[in-house]
């Protein structure tokens, strides 16, 4: 049965980095959107960077940026992934030559498999609440709308957080959660003991799902 993966966003400090990677975050996400209070310049990313162990993933996540900002956060902070917010096509997205997701804002009404048609080079889809601005803003949004299959790897964010993930794991089975404000003590400063609360809600989800199988 597959493990379901975590992954934790809007990390600003080394502390949180660290509390992040041990209690088993498969990825940590940094955030390159100036107006977020999670934003990051590019030596805190790279510092940030340093304190992750082989095979823990860096995310890098930009909302409608100069293709040429991008490529100089690349060119100074080792990113596995780009995740794009905003309004960006697919030829942008795959114009930097590294892996990358792109995000999707769901609401009634909104055809999730034909925006997923639009970017047929993506490693994967993040589902987000739709709110406005950027961001699912911490709300959760209606899981019935997600399609029963999906063509490529879904990432289940918005609103989730120690209480309910267990639930969203088991009733979504994505490939991976993404959490930011759903661990936090204060906006871009991450709590230790919601962090391992949070994994340990996945966990639990996915030990049900061993049993069932």
């Amino acid at each position: 049965m597959m493990r379901t993966r975590i992954k934790i966003c809007g990390l600003t400090r080394v502390e949180d980095v660290r509390a992040a990677v041990a209690a088993g975050a498969d990825a940590i996400g940094f955030v390159f959107y100036p107006p977020s209070p999670r934003a990051v310049s590019i030596e805190q990313a790279r510092e940030l960077c340093a304190e992750l162990p082989p095979f823990v993933a860096s995310v890098g996540l930009f909302v409608n940026e100069e293709a040429a900002r991008v490529r100089e956060v690349l060119a100074e902070v080792p990113l596995s992934l780009l995740q794009f917010h905003g309004e960006e096509d697919a030829a942008y997205c795959e114009s930097f030559g590294r892996a990358w997701m792109k995000a999707a804002r769901v609401r009634a009404g909104f055809d999730l498999l034909n925006y997923a048609a639009r970017f047929p080079g993506a490693a994967g889809l993040l589902v987000d609440a739709w709110v406005e601005g950027y961001g699912g803003g911490g709300e959760v949004f209606d899981w019935s709308l997600l399609p029963e299959t999906f063509p490529v790897p879904l990432v289940l964010a918005g609103g989730l957080n120690p209480g309910n993930v267990a639930q969203a794991v088991s009733t979504v089975q994505p490939w991976a959660v993404d959490v930011s404000s759903g661990v936090e003590a204060a906006k871009g400063i991450k709590d230790r003991a919601l962090i391992e609360a949070f994994v340990a809600g996945v966990r639990e989800a996915d030990g049900r799902k061993q049993v069932l199988v």
